[in-house]
């Protein structure tokens, strides 16, 4: 059986490698999109959405923030409508860092545009293999039978989910600040969203693995 094929939507290309790594190590086909590129959903099982800059406040209604940093129209552009194509086609769809954001707004939700304690959130000084807090995860959650209840995790993010878009439940948050950190639309066949950079933490933690596992199960068709 081949594997199955996602989408890698991407604005640079050395960004890109630790995702398409972990996507081989679950058994994963990735197949890179950069933004702005034709790309067609119906033609994978899959759509994983990446980290990147930030989102333009226009589509959740606001002002930029002074301490907004750079964003990138077309690829905004670009990847919301990838996310209105699999959530048509209820593609499975794993979102990570400012792909979960973008999920967020698409969904009507808005952003905290810079978190106040971004210290915490956004580590530089360390590898970004190594976990630098905490989460816990809703019981009952699909997150929480794919990784248990209070994994560690890395983070390099100055903002978050606020107010949460329409059929997104949120599933995980700080453990010390409570921040949002993951997301999930427990009506779709797979649809996660999570804050921080599993990618980065797969080589070496077995609970960031697992998700990658799970997201290859159901673009395989599994029971979960």
């Amino acid at each position: 059986m081949n594997p199955p094929r996602v989408l890698v939507s991407f604005r640079f290309a050395e960004k890109a490698e630790s995702y398409l790594a972990a996507l081989r190590a679950a058994g994963i086909d990735p197949v890179p999109c950069q933004a702005g590129s034709v790309a067609a959903v119906h033609e994978v099982q899959g759509l994983v959405l990446t980290g990147g800059g930030d989102i333009l406040p226009a589509y959740y209604g606001q002002e930029p923030a002074p301490e907004l940093g750079d964003v990138d129209r077309e690829r905004d552009a670009f990847e919301l409508g990838l996310i209105t194509m699999a959530d048509s086609a209820d593609v499975p769809t794993l979102a990570i860092c400012r792909g979960v954001q973008l999920l967020n707004v698409h969904r009507g939700g808005t952003l905290v545009q810079h978190l106040p304690q971004s210290a915490r959130h956004r580590r530089t000084d360390t590898p970004k293999s190594q976990a630098v807090h905490a989460v816990r995860i809703e019981a009952g959650s699909i997150l929480n039978g794919i990784m248990g209840r209070e994994p560690q995790v890395n983070s390099r993010h100055h903002q978050a989910v606020d107010r949460v878009g329409s059929g997104l439940a949120v599933v995980a948050r700080d453990a010390e600040d409570g921040v949002i950190e993951a997301v999930e639309d427990p009506s779709r066949r797979f649809l996660v969203g999570v804050q921080w950079h599993p990618e980065d933490q797969a080589p070496v933690d077995e609970a960031q693995r697992r998700l990658f596992e799970a997201f290859a199960a159901a673009l395989r068709g599994e029971a979960r």
